[in-house]
């Protein structure tokens, strides 16, 4: 959802959970935790076509940003794809996360990667996106990252079932990455966009509930 060489934008799987598609077999690349406890370990990234884990420089400019909101925060990774954003919250102490991801094998990966750094205070759920969403939700999180497989318009129904179906409140932080080109989703009435950055190719941002 971090080495350069692992973005590849122009191919997004068709599902609504994962930013992978079409596991060639072996792991390929890596995403390399840039701050916490786990600092400077690297993960091993499937190949999969469409793969795009957030960058390095997205990364840590989005952990300062929450530097104070991470620690004991329960997250949701809403297309987890390599887990490099989460697996960065829990190194500077989340409570929780939550992964979703649709591909078998990529979130086989993903536990994996729990397992290598002895990590118990998360779960990788293999479903359909959307669908989980779609679900009432059993509790609030404090900090939801959201950021689809690109060009498949996923990015409004994505937030609007969030709210929805009361994944968030007044008091989370979200966070969205989407094509640059494109406008922000709409949002409830009071929730505005608190910081935001553009690469090359990405837009991304930080909403919160402004009263």
């Amino acid at each position: 959802m971090s080495q350069k060489r692992s973005r590849k934008y122009p191919s997004k799987s068709s599902n609504h959970s994962s930013k992978s598609a079409n596991v060639k077999g072996n792991p390929l690349g890596e995403v390399r935790i840039i701050g916490g406890d786990l600092r400077g370990r690297k993960l091993p990234v499937l190949n999969a076509e469409g793969l795009r884990p957030t960058s390095d420089r997205v990364r840590e400019t989005l952990f300062n940003w929450l530097q104070f909101e991470i620690p004991g925060a329960n997250c949701l990774d809403v297309f987890s794809g390599s887990g490099a954003l989460s697996f960065e919250a829990l190194s500077r102490g989340a409570k929780h996360a939550t992964l979703l991801e649709l591909d078998s094998a990529n979130a086989k990966q993903l536990k994996q990667n729990l397992q290598q750094l002895k990590l118990d205070n998360a779960q990788v759920e293999q479903v359909d996106s959307l669908q989980w969403l779609a679900q009432p939700a059993n509790s609030h999180y404090d900090v939801v990252f959201l950021d689809p497989p690109f060009h498949k318009n996923f990015m409004q129904n994505s937030v609007d079932l969030l709210f929805k179906n009361g994944y968030v409140n007044n008091q989370a932080w979200l966070y969205l990455e989407q094509e640059k080109q494109l406008d922000w989703p709409v949002l409830p009435d009071g929730w505005e966009c608190h910081r935001e950055k553009s690469t090359s190719q990405v837009r991304f941002g930080l909403f919160k509930y402004k009263e």
